[in-house]
């Protein structure tokens, strides 16, 4: 018997008194698992932490020779005495069964499967070891830019422990099968008395397997596991973002004696694109443009995402740092829509000028002397009065 139970008040958990019928037990069980089950509060810890508690007060107090043996512990508890050979619930360990048809009836649907994974708990004393979930895996993946725009699938080359090739999971030389643990009775499990309460370790003999090997295979010396390489189809979907973490169900490790596979857990990294970067859902680019196309006015080319190039048209006066939005061209989106390109122009200065180029921006600066850019700059600055020039 787990010592958290001895210190626990079942009857309260439930809100029933100690000389409550089993009728009353269930009833309020199934009040109070309906008004506490995660499923009607998404996110809520505390509620989720008051269910187990209250499946654990109902998986006690429902089965009559466990609530016997719980009154009567907490009754030697409450006096500072121990039941003589520190026996508990079921053959130790704090374990616990919930019926769900008692909650919901035959039609349980897949709340028994929600159950059993948070109570998956035997009743020990040589029970057949129960399956086991494969470990998740995880890895790392650089895409492209241009794969991360609409998804892909990639081969993905994985190591993992799996049931050893030669033996196929037995752990047993070809020819010999693994017997019962004589220890454990194939529980893979031990009790240890500490202080009047009984624990649970896993079986030094097995190593918690439930199974004993004398002769064992050569290749896994009797573990039954060995390393595994193998190639697995992961689907990373369109508009993945940089440094994002994928689950994809069941491409873990495979599991033990029938489990299911974990899950493998992929870190993605986007390598930068020469010319596109992401803003949201949006694909950005910077388009330089010359003085004369800003000021003039113009049709330009600009590339877009998946290949291939757009006509922007640029209206007279456009000012440098103007964005125009290109629809249809950014990012693919869960509901199948895309994201837009937003292409912002930027006015380039030669560096280099020909003599007539030269005499051709003097005569412009002449003709437009009346022009200054300037002339609020001051007077928008804190009321400040532009300076004097000096004589």
């Amino acid at each position: 018997m787990n010592k958290d139970w001895l210190e626990k008040d079942f009857y309260a958990v439930l809100g029933v008194t100690k000389d409550a019928t089993a009728d009353e037990i269930k009833k309020k069980y199934r009040k109070l698992a309906r008004e506490l089950h995660p499923d009607k509060n998404p996110g809520d810890k505390a509620a989720e932490e008051r269910f187990k508690s209250v499946s654990e007060a109902y998986d006690v107090l429902s089965d009559d020779t466990k609530r016997k043996e719980y009154d009567e512990a907490r009754s030697l508890f409450a006096g500072g005495g121990f039941r003589p050979g520190g026996g508990g619930f079921g053959g130790g360990g704090q374990q616990y069964n919930v019926n769900v048809e008692d909650l919901f009836g035959q039609d349980s649907g897949g709340f028994g499967d929600f159950l059993g994974g948070i109570f998956n708990r035997g009743r020990g004393g040589g029970r057949t070891p129960q399956p086991r979930r494969g470990q998740d895996l995880e890895s790392s993946l650089t895409l492209s830019f241009d794969d991360a725009l609409d998804g892909v699938t990639v081969p993905l080359r994985l190591s993992s422990e799996a049931p050893c090739s030669t033996c196929h999971g037995t752990g047993a030389k070809a020819g010999t099968v693994p017997r019962m643990c004589p220890t454990c009775e194939g529980s893979g499990q031990t009790s240890r008395n500490a202080g009047g309460f009984a624990f649970s370790d896993p079986c030094v003999t097995c190593r918690g397997r439930g199974l004993f090997v004398d002769d064992p295979c050569a290749t896994c010396h009797g573990s039954g596991r060995g390393l595994s390489s193998r190639t697995v189809q992961a689907r990373i979907p369109a508009g993945v973002r940089n440094g994002a973490r994928i689950r994809l169900k069941g491409k873990g490790a495979p599991g033990e004696r029938g489990g299911p596979s974990g899950d493998l857990l992929v870190d993605v990294t986007i390598a930068p694109h020469a010319v596109f970067d992401r803003k949201g859902d949006n694909v950005t680019v910077t388009v330089p443009v010359t003085f004369t196309e800003a000021t003039l006015g113009g049709e330009i080319s600009v590339p877009v995402p998946r290949g291939g190039s757009v006509t922007l048209k640029v209206p007279a006066g456009t000012a440098n740092g103007r964005t125009f939005r290109v629809r249809g061209k950014g990012i693919r989106r869960k509901d199948g829509t895309n994201g837009d390109l937003l292409a912002t122009v930027e006015v380039t200065v030669p560096q280099n000028l020909s003599t007539e180029a030269r005499e051709a921006l003097e005569a412009y600066a002449v003709q437009t002397g009346d022009h200054d850019p300037r002339k609020d700059l001051f007077t928008l600055a804190q009321g400040a009065a532009p300076p004097r020039a000096s004589s």
